[in-house]
């Protein structure tokens, strides 16, 4: 999905059709390593230590390149800015293909 640079739209601050430039935002922060559920945390806590079978947390085979990644398309968030009240709005647009290539410049 390509977007252009600015487009006219309806700005609610000002109540009529302006000029506004597009931005796209990333979709969000990266979860931290000792969140609940993680297997780093529970080996801080001492689970996954001893003898026998680790379960879990035991050796693993490797994930193969398919399985690295899990979603094939981004939900890339929309920012609109008003070029003359200078306010910003936001939407969410649907997954789409070809925003990622934009999202990384």
């Amino acid at each position: 999905m390509k977007i252009p640079k600015q487009t006219n739209r309806f700005c609610p601050y000002c109540n009529k059709k302006t000029p506004q430039k597009i931005k796209i935002i990333g979709t969000g922060g990266k979860r931290g390593t000792l969140t609940r559920g993680s297997i780093s945390r529970a080996k801080k806590r001492g689970l996954g230590v001893g003898i026998g079978n680790k379960g879990k947390w035991g050796s693993k085979p490797p994930i193969t390149k398919n399985k690295r990644k899990s979603k094939t398309t981004k939900k890339p968030n929309i920012m609109y800015t008003c070029t003359i009240c200078k306010k910003s709005k936001y939407r969410d647009s649907s997954r789409n293909k070809r925003t990622g290539k934009l999202l990384q410049e």
